[in-house]
């Protein structure tokens, strides 16, 4: 992939020169003997997930996302993943997941994504490893029109737990949204929401069906030429309710980085593998940009912002 490319002005996507990909690719790791914890955190893997994952280090993890090819044909950089029969696709999943329970510890929690394609095998698998409490549903916006079918336009995230043992924040996810019938008490005072300089907004404890994402597009500063990256919104809510700042959170299919960025924003420890280089080069490339930006789209005062809310600030770095 060539990421030196003619972009409109306001086009933000964020690309490399061969300098940068020279330079990032240095900082980038390859196991070839089992590691310590210190070896990976902070570190991108360069490697393929099912030559590093016997070398990573036990009992590590607080927070585990997992963002998998989805069981349909689809080209990464020019390395195309295909679509398998669905027992294909499950055996798949298990052949690296049951190989990557043994780096989480015993209170630790696990996301996984997927779509209506992978979400039984996701179930399958899961439950053979982990106690499922919930599978969130998000609206995936972007997407082209169906004229003989339903538009596509959502996903799945599991959420799993190693046991009943686990972390989850409410307080820290409640999503601030307009409130379109403002009733009052009798003295006249808001009932359940806030009249203030924002307008009038109402703090609501967050549900399994996120409407509030935008997925990146080219005027967004988090914006890749990754085809499936996730929005570090998404990433911040699930590293808040999930974990405490300096968890270790762990990404073994870490794409263009946002796993790794959100963690960092947040103050969390992170690591993650990823078999493309490119993409690896980009990670390494926003999280040095988050040294200077720790702002999150959408996050802000210690709340979620519904989408296009009238106000969002920046998000300003953790002491």
């Amino acid at each position: 992939m060539d990421n030196v490319r003619n972009r409109a002005d306001r086009n933000r996507t964020i690309s490399l020169d061969e300098r940068e990909r020279a330079e990032y690719a240095r900082r980038l790791v390859r196991l070839h003997a089992p590691a310590e914890p210190g070896d990976v955190l902070g570190r991108t893997i360069c490697q393929d997930l099912f030559e590093t994952i016997d070398y990573l280090p036990d009992a590590f993890v607080d927070l585990l996302f997992v963002d998998p090819p989805y069981n349909l044909t689809k080209t990464f950089n020019g390395t195309t993943f295909s679509q398998m029969e669905n027992g294909q696709y499950t055996q798949w999943l298990d052949a690296w997941f049951s190989r990557l329970v043994r780096i989480l510890k015993p209170d630790a929690t696990v996301y996984i994504c997927g779509d209506w394609r992978s979400s039984h095998s996701i179930y399958e698998v899961a439950s053979r490893h982990l106690h499922i409490l919930n599978r969130i549903t998000w609206e995936r916006e972007k997407g082209r029109g169906a004229l003989s079918n339903w538009k596509n336009a959502s996903e799945d995230i599991w959420h799993c737990t190693r046991s009943d043992k686990y972390k989850f924040y409410v307080d820290r996810v409640k999503l601030k949204r307009k409130v379109l019938a403002p009733y009052r008490t009798e003295e006249g005072t808001p009932k359940d929401w806030d009249d203030d300089r924002d307008g009038k907004f109402r703090l609501t404890h967050p549900s399994n069906l996120w409407t509030d994402l935008t997925v990146p597009f080219w005027s967004m500063p988090e914006n890749t030429d990754h085809p499936t990256q996730k929005p570090e919104k998404l990433l911040a809510k699930i590293i808040l309710a999930s974990s405490d700042e300096q968890d270790v959170v762990f990404d073994p299919f870490g794409g263009a980085g946002t796993t790794a960025v959100v963690a960092k924003k947040l103050n969390r420890r992170f690591a993650s593998v990823e078999i493309d280089e490119t993409y690896c080069c980009l990670a390494e490339k926003r999280l040095r940009m988050a040294e200077a930006d720790a702002s999150i789209q959408g996050y802000s005062e210690g709340v979620f912002w519904d989408r296009n809310a009238s106000r969002q600030k920046k998000q300003t770095r953790h002491p």
